[in-house]
């Protein structure tokens, strides 16, 4: 589908206002609540590829496990085709399951140590009845096939295979019950280059062959950059900045995106100072931008007041009430 087309495609998922909070406790027992997912809007159409990026800890993961149901938000809703499946419980989400998948970030530890790649690759075959019984072997050879593999390997266990061979069985597995969207968590990060070449361009032909959307989750930019169509920036629980792949490095409004690119160079954004987290101490962070300690931009009004998304007419979007100033025309790299 053409990036016209999916702009105006109806959203395939689309989470809204999702609020979701984990439960901890500290070095003395105490517990209290860590806000993983604050406010978080995001929409991914048919046959799109969408990458959230940011660093560790700032809610990627925690998204996508929500929109595939891991984690049950504590507000928001997340409509796949018009439903709030979040609303659902387990057996009013199960018709949904098949429809959405994930590749994980270890290949070794997301497979049966006991199961032949074979049995890993019939499971999910029989148990949502892709194919009568006799054809399952026939099957499991075609899904190695397409994906790059021989039929020989059908009969290897996890341990026997390189890990660029075993996140391409996970590609398979995931592609075999023909799902509309797939969660790939850092699928790639513990790739060697070369390998991870690979398996980035077997996503983009899967994408490509089969109209699958993805959500790709990664801390690296320059991957997010070649493999997906829009990028969305979280910093601690919230999306900072959304917009297509290429005007998000063409054009960052956000001084934390711009800091991002920058850091893929050996540069580094604002430290906080002393003063900084002294300003940020008094300040109520359901209203602040959860930004602004670190921002060489901070205005008075980025300790009183959220900022938004809004959405020009390209698609991009800043939640910044000082946004970077529209680029002279060069791309970052």
């Amino acid at each position: 589908m053409s990036a016209e087309g999916m702009s105006a495609a109806a959203p395939l998922i689309a989470a809204r206002d999702l609020v979701l909070d984990f439960h901890v406790k500290s070095a003395f027992g105490a517990a209290h609540g860590l806000r993983a997912l604050d406010d978080v809007s995001l929409d991914v159409r048919p046959g799109e590829i969408v990458g959230l990026v940011g660093e560790s800890g700032s809610g990627k993961t925690t998204l996508g496990k929500a929109i595939l149901g891991a984690h049950r938000p504590g507000a928001g809703r997340i409509l796949y085709r018009g439903t709030d499946i979040a609303a659902l419980d387990g057996a009013g989400r199960r018709p949904f399951r098949r429809e959405m998948q994930m590749v994980f970030q270890d290949p070794l530890s997301s497979f049966n140590p006991r199961f032949t790649i074979a049995s890993s690759l019939a499971l999910p075959l029989r148990l949502h009845r892709i194919c009568p019984e006799d054809a399952i072997p026939a099957t499991v050879a075609a899904l190695l096939q397409r994906v790059g593999l021989r039929p020989e390997h059908a009969a290897r266990y996890p341990h026997e295979l390189s890990g660029g061979q075993l996140q391409r069985i996970a590609i398979a597995r995931a592609i075999s019950v023909t799902p509309s969207l797939i969660v790939a968590d850092e699928a790639v990060s513990k790739l060697d280059v070369s390998v991870r070449a690979q398996v980035l361009n077997l996503l983009n032909r899967m994408n490509r062959e089969t109209g699958v959307s993805l959500i790709f989750i990664t801390h690296d930019l320059g991957v997010a950059r070649f493999l997906c169509h829009r990028i969305a920036v979280m910093y601690f629980g919230r999306i900072v900045e959304i917009g297509p792949t290429a005007e998000i490095f063409a054009n960052p409004r956000h001084p934390y995106t711009r800091s991002l690119l920058d850091a893929r160079h050996g540069g580094s954004g604002h430290v906080a100072t002393d003063a900084d987290e002294t300003a940020l101490s008094i300040v109520d962070p359901a209203r602040a931008c959860n930004y602004a300690a670190r921002c060489a931009r901070r205005a008075p009004e980025c300790l009183t007041a959220r900022p938004r998304l809004d959405f020009d007419a390209a698609g991009h979007a800043a939640a910044c009430f000082a946004p970077l100033p529209p680029a002279s025309g060069e791309s970052v790299t």
